[in-house]
């Protein structure tokens, strides 16, 4: 099975959410090829999860909620950001702004 390259998936992200009529940036640049993407979700400003796009042994991939537990600790959630950045610094960091955003990352997820 052919993997689409992460640049592409989050180019396609920025598109969707933006076609719904949402605002999507790129945070965080990662490896073009195969970096993870990180995506800080909000809704006309209010944090939302952070969903981490994570490589499963079996080949496929599956979306996870990761970081602070309370989406308004807003020091928490830049710490974790920061330091899953440095950890990994091919980590792709997408923000979306847009109502259901998870729904959409999903409905996105289901095409990749």
């Amino acid at each position: 099975m052919t993997r689409l390259r992460s640049r592409f998936l989050v180019d396609l992200l920025i598109r969707r959410t933006e076609a719904a009529g949402g605002f999507a940036a790129i945070l965080a640049s990662g490896d073009e090829t195969a970096g993870i993407i990180l995506v800080q979700c909000s809704e006309r400003g209010v944090p939302g999860p952070l969903l981490e796009r994570r490589f499963l042994p079996s080949g496929t991939y599956m979306w996870e909620a990761v970081g602070p537990d309370d989406p308004n600790d807003g020091e928490s959630r830049a710490n974790y950001r920061d330091r899953r950045r440095t950890a990994d610094p091919d980590l792709w960091i997408v923000e979306l702004d847009i109502a259901d955003a998870p729904r959409l990352v999903a409905e996105w997820g289901a095409l990749t």
